[in-house]
């Protein structure tokens, strides 16, 4: 008989943040969760920044001024720590549903001020933390709220229906992160977006599509292209000028979530602007199939041509070297382990130490 290679209910959930509630954010999550996972969803995915909000505002907003330094400052009060009573009940939100889950959120480190990071989190059906993975290179806006994270995120996980991984907007379209996750194999891909494009970009559904259809024959994947979408009231508290409200309600901008399969043919959406779970029945074998025909990680490629190194060490800004008796060498920002301080660790459920 040989292996089997399952099929699996996916679901990419498209809504809009509770604007900068992070208590409000989570709580939402957990239903939209409960709904994917009665409707048979074993892989929810979900969109960039959604607890507690993306920084839509500098799209807008002049990027020093006082809307913009209140949003920010709101921003990072209602950032996620990893690990926290929010991720806890994300975490119970996945067990209840038995359901994998990626989570776009704006994280900050317990401890700190000022920095933050772009993250996918990622739980188990049993509701622990796998993973975080933290945005490699903020765009546009995101640069004066996020920092980057390093290559140690850049992997994916097992799960019973093959390799899990997610990449976070403009990362999807990066040809060296495409080629590293597979390189991982993965099979089933969360690229998260935001809400809306900045100005003059393509309308976020075409610009998702274009972007996961690629990324998906690349891979030999499934992705679950998850788009955000915007509501009412964040649209009022975006707008600077009343230009920008027509822009705002424009249903071509925002929205757009799809699933497309590894040959890039779309197997469910892309949606509109609207609410909603979106949701296919895959199979993954056809992730063999299309292997079979083009592996670029394996048979399909040239290792004795082309290489890719990935650096998976977090850089140190501080370093403190001890000079007395005894004190050897510490570096600030680590832990006595070694591990960088800061960096992700497991869910309080399980102890596990994801990677960043």
């Amino acid at each position: 008989m040989g292996d089997a290679y399952p099929r699996v209910t996916v679901a990419a959930v498209q809504a809009a943040s509770v604007f900068l509630d992070r208590e409000a954010s989570v709580a939402k999550a957990c239903r939209l969760i409960a709904e994917a996972g009665r409707q048979g969803a074993r892989i929810i995915g979900f969109p960039e920044g959604f607890i507690p909000g993306h920084p839509l505002w500098y799209h807008f907003h002049p990027a020093t001024g006082p809307t913009s330094r209140r949003y920010a400052t709101q921003l990072f009060k209602n950032a996620v720590v990893i690990p926290s009573e929010a991720t806890e009940a994300l975490g119970d939100a996945a067990r209840q549903a038995g359901a994998y889950v990626v989570m776009g959120v704006c994280e900050k480190v317990a401890g700190t001020v000022g920095t933050m990071y772009n993250s996918l989190v990622f739980f188990d059906p049993g509701g622990r933390i796998l993973g975080v993975h933290r945005k490699l290179t903020p765009t546009v806006g995101e640069r004066l709220v996020h920092t980057g994270g390093s290559g140690a995120s850049l992997r994916a996980y097992d799960t019973p229906y093959g390799k899990l991984s997610g990449l976070i907007c403009g990362e999807n379209s990066n040809p060296l992160a495409v080629c590293a996750l597979a390189g991982e194999h993965t099979v089933l891909h969360v690229a998260s977006w935001p809400a809306l494009p900045g100005r003059g970009m393509l309308p976020r559904s075409d610009r998702a599509l274009m972007t996961g259809r690629a990324f998906a024959f690349m891979a030999k994947a499934f992705v679950l292209n998850v788009c955000g979408t915007v509501d009412d009231a964040t649209r009022e508290l975006l707008a600077y000028v009343d230009e920008d409200r027509p822009y705002l309600r424009d249903p071509s901008l925002t929205g757009g979530s799809s699933i497309i399969a590894p040959t890039s043919r779309v197997v469910a959406g892309p949606l509109g602007p609207e609410e909603g779970v979106l949701l296919a029945e895959v199979d993954t074998e056809e992730c063999v199939h299309e292997r079979l025909i083009h592996d670029f990680a394996g048979h399909y490629n040239r290792p004795d041509i082309f290489q890719l190194t990935i650096r998976t060490d977090a850089p140190v800004l501080v370093r403190r070297v001890g000079l007395g008796p005894g004190e050897g060498e510490a570096e600030r920002g680590a832990s006595p382990d070694g591990e960088p301080r800061g960096a992700p660790r497991g869910s309080r459920r399980s102890g596990a130490a994801p990677a960043e």
